[in-house]
């Protein structure tokens, strides 16, 4: 029986982990019968190596200026407790001071990819057809696309395009699950432009869900950023000819990476920057 997906209720990964490591810490500190001042607001942020994701919480050292117990000491505690109750979540490692760093396992990037896929953001028809605009979308609530943001566009673009082809042939269809994982149960991602592209898409959606204040986001930024980073993926990492005769599971994996990249480039585009996304220029 399939497991059901950690992330399904969470679209921004960040989400998810400062939920789940909150729920874990509060057992934790009902267990030994002492009171953790853990703010609402959770101090995690995104790793900068885009060669893997991983977050890093400075919760060891804001723990310590409460308690009479050095950081490093807290830290320990806290990723002794977490390693023993979230195997298949994350790996641990401890930086002193006493940064805790959280390396997602590659099942549950899997599952944050597929429900990505999934998501209602692109609404991408695979069963075919001509996307028109929802009721209530006319082009007076639409601003006109500056030139500077036609990147954007022209990658949603080419993302559509290929989608319609892997369509075509039969490469992704909405009734298929996308093999993201291979048989050792790691992402059969190995390209950097590939990892790259992940990278861009979890922090995206992180500012999408978790920022603070929206106005303080330079949104064309975001968009300039994760186009460029489809771009680079597209220009290094084949999906047809010898990659999908030789390695089909590898071709539909990418193109699940296209999918979820349309998906939050629409979002981007339509939500943040009041452009419509087109399907075709």
């Amino acid at each position: 029986m399939h497991k059901k997906p950690l992330v399904s209720r969470y679209v921004a990964i960040k989400r998810f982990l400062c939920s789940y490591i909150t729920l874990k810490l509060s057992i934790y500190t009902k267990t030994i019968k002492r009171e953790c001042p853990i703010n609402q607001k959770f101090p995690l942020s995104k790793g900068r190596d885009k060669n893997r994701v991983f977050y890093i919480t400075g919760l060891a050292l804001q723990l310590a200026k409460y308690e009479k117990i050095p950081s490093m000491e807290i830290a320990n505690a806290i990723a002794s407790h977490l390693s023993a109750n979230s195997a298949g979540v994350f790996s641990i490692q401890i930086v002193p001071p006493g940064w805790i760093h959280l390396k997602l396992a590659h099942p549950v990037l899997a599952d944050w990819l597929q429900s990505l896929a999934e998501s209602r953001w692109g609404a991408y028809p695979l069963q075919g057809g001509q996307r028109t605009k929802d009721k209530g979308e006319t082009e007076n609530n639409q601003c006109p696309m500056p030139d500077a943001l036609f990147p954007v566009q022209y990658a949603h673009v080419r993302c559509c395009s290929l989608l319609r082809l892997g369509e075509q042939e039969g490469l992704i269809t909405s009734d298929k699950a996308i093999p993201w994982l291979n048989n050792q149960q790691e992402l059969c991602f190995h390209h950097p432009t590939e990892l790259c592209l992940i990278n861009e898409l979890v922090k995206v959606v992180d500012e999408l869900e978790c920022s603070d204040s929206s106005a303080l986001v330079k949104w064309e930024k975001v968009a300039l950023a994760l186009s460029q980073a489809f771009e680079n993926f597209w220009r290094d990492c084949r999906i047809w000819g010898e990659i999908k005769a030789n390695s089909p599971e590898l071709a539909q994996a990418r193109l699940g990476l296209v999918l979820a990249t349309q998906s939050v480039l629409r979002r981007l585009l339509e939500e943040k920057l009041n452009i419509f996304a087109l399907y075709e220029l």
